[in-house]
């Protein structure tokens, strides 16, 4: 529907644009003349002559061929008229090209031209580049939730002494965004620097539901600072222009799931642009990240030591041996 209006509206713009300039061009055989009378009327000629004490015109009235007295006719005011008509003609006819020149012959704005034919588009935002197309990435908005799992675990305890968590979130478990290229270079776009030179790229933990961007965990202390936890990818940063910045990982990117985050003062925005390298790892042919995988929510700890010693038999008392393979030939074991 939207589409069928555009095409719509410049199907308008092209008819109005083609009226203006064959009004606007229009011979002065075929258009309208005021020819004007001592009386100061005038009527509406297509055409006329002087011949000798008459003058001969054609009528667009009564569309037919007409004389009168030369007396009758105000030459002078019929030709005043007539050239003034003919500026405001040409004017017309200069405004409508140029309209025609800037809806239909207007160069297409090219951004920064990240290889040869390919250019950036002009509107603001983060792009990636991978090889062989722009991809522009979409911004998410970020929720703070509590980590469950460790509330639940501090309230179990007689004493708080784990530190509160919460979570910086996003909605699903993919980003809409895939990138199937392992080495893209990202460019971000914006009026100043800012985001240029705070953003990061983060890569981002991803379960059934969700993908986790960050962790803030609070002490228990009173007066404690909370510290943010975020997995950072090295990536080399270059200012192209103002408020435009290259971004590459100094690694190929592994398959999983990524953030290209902004940061003031240390503490994440929670809108970023959001993004997937790869689907299967099949498919490229390199590991995937360990950034998939996993949870921020801490599980309890692993007991390491030895378990208490195996039972002894009691004196006079013999313990069953384990099943042994057959000796060859199918013939017992014989140390049974």
């Amino acid at each position: 529907m939207v589409r069928q209006g555009y095409r719509d509206s410049i199907r308008f713009t092209t008819c109005v644009l083609g009226a203006l300039l064959a009004l606007a061009s229009a011979s002065p055989a075929s258009a309208q003349t005021k020819l004007y009378l001592t009386d100061g009327t005038y009527q509406l000629v297509k055409s006329y002559e002087v011949r000798g004490d008459r003058v001969r015109f054609y009528s667009l009235e009564r569309s037919d061929w007409e004389e009168v007295p030369l007396t009758m006719v105000d030459l002078d005011t019929t030709k005043r008229a007539a050239q003034k008509e003919s500026v405001v003609q040409q004017e017309q006819l200069e405004e409508a090209k140029e309209l025609q020149k800037e809806r239909f012959e207007k160069p297409e704005e090219k951004g920064f031209q990240v290889a040869p034919g390919v250019y950036l588009p002009p509107d603001l935002g983060v792009y990636a580049w991978d090889g062989t197309r722009i991809i522009r990435l979409l911004q998410s908005s970020g929720e703070v939730v509590t980590d469950k799992t460790r509330k639940a675990l501090t309230i179990a305890m007689p004493v708080p002494i784990l530190k509160g968590r919460q979570l910086v979130v996003l909605e699903g478990a993919k980003a809409p965004v895939r990138i199937s290229s392992t080495r893209p270079i990202f460019y971000l776009q914006f009026a100043d620097d800012a985001t240029g030179e705070n953003a990061q790229l983060l890569t981002v933990k991803s379960d059934k539901e969700r993908r986790v961007v960050e962790r803030v965990d609070t002490r228990p202390l009173p007066g404690a600072k909370p510290s943010q936890v975020r997995e950072g990818v090295l990536t080399e940063r270059v200012k192209l222009g103002p408020g435009l910045y290259k971004i590459t990982p100094t690694e190929p990117l592994a398959l999983g799931e990524y953030a290209m985050a902004q940061l003031s003062r240390e503490n994440l925005n929670l809108d970023v642009w959001d993004f997937g390298i790869g689907g299967v790892a099949a498919e490229l042919d390199v590991p995937p990240t360990t950034a998939t995988t996993g949870s921020f929510s801490e599980k309890g700890p692993v007991n390491t030591q030895p378990g208490p010693p195996k039972p002894q038999p009691s004196p006079g008392q013999q313990m069953p041996n384990p099943p042994s393979p057959a000796g060859p030939q199918g013939q017992p074991n014989p140390h049974n």
